[in-house]
């Protein structure tokens, strides 16, 4: 395990794949860490520098007390990028991850070789949404909730097929600081990137699961439209964690958009 004192919290993150590759960086989803992406980052750390992190409130990073901002959680992922020598590197961002992602193509733009936005949107739920589901944990914690998280992460397949699985993961959401979980809430209530995503100059490629109960692929596409040159596709047989339910078609269009955009 590496952790390293980035903004004034520790930050917990990983390095995997050949050091002297190009870099791809991951910015996980809400109410998770970065074993997320274990599956993807088998698949692509042949040919890739791999670098996962918790961002602050998740896994074994620092949960200080909230409210959160994108700028927060964006100001801590370039920290850690500049603590690891990355001058430029693809990021590949879920969900909450993805408004990071695509705060960081807008104040970086020169640091980013491309950039995968999965499963999220420039604008996610409403304030109200997001209020009903933050007063809920201040309330009760997560147990709350976690069942209509889970029917909202996976597929109704998954869930059936993969108890033992889905219960892993409900664990994960669980485990999840509740304070962590409610700053990163507040983050997204107050993030709308919808007028400003024009202006994104990275090769984007925007992914969605075609069952995504959280970001419907028709919200998805509606980022991917206002992102110049972007391309959008599906992944079949997915909700809104497609590194968990379908990490090989996740891995194949991510190497595929970095190859054509030369990031090899």
């Amino acid at each position: 395990m590496a952790f390293s004192l980035l903004n004034n919290l520790v930050i917990h993150w990983a390095e995997r794949g050949p050091s002297d590759a190009p870099a791809i960086v991951f910015a996980n989803s809400l109410g998770t860490d970065f074993r997320i992406w274990d599956d993807v980052a088998a698949r692509l750390g042949t040919r890739w520098r791999i670098v996962l992190h918790d961002k602050r409130g998740h896994g074994l990073s620092d949960a200080p007390a909230g409210p959160y901002s994108i700028d927060d959680h964006t100001d801590d992922l370039l920290a850690l990028t500049d603590r690891l020598g990355l001058g430029r590197f693809a990021l590949v961002g879920l969900s909450i991850g993805g408004l990071i992602a695509q705060n960081l193509a807008l104040r970086a733009p020169e640091r980013l070789a491309a950039l995968v936005l999965a499963d999220t949107a420039a604008k996610i739920g409403t304030a109200d949404s997001w209020a009903a589901r933050i007063d809920a944990v201040r309330n009760g914690g997560l147990a709350p909730i976690a069942d209509a998280v889970m029917e909202r992460w996976f597929t109704p397949n998954f869930r059936d097929t993969r108890p033992v699985d889905l219960a892993g993961w409900r664990n994960l959401l669980l485990r999840t600081p509740p304070q962590g979980y409610v700053g990163s809430c507040a983050a997204i209530r107050d993030t709308d990137l919808t007028e400003r995503i024009c202006t994104i100059a990275a090769p984007t490629l925007v992914v969605a699961g075609d069952q995504d109960l959280s970001t419907p692929p028709d919200l998805v596409r509606a980022t991917a439209d206002r992102i110049p040159g972007a391309r959008f596709e599906t992944i079949a047989s997915c909700g809104h964690i497609p590194p968990v339910e379908q990490p090989a078609a996740l891995a194949a269009l991510i190497a595929r958009h970095l190859e054509e955009n030369g990031h090899v």
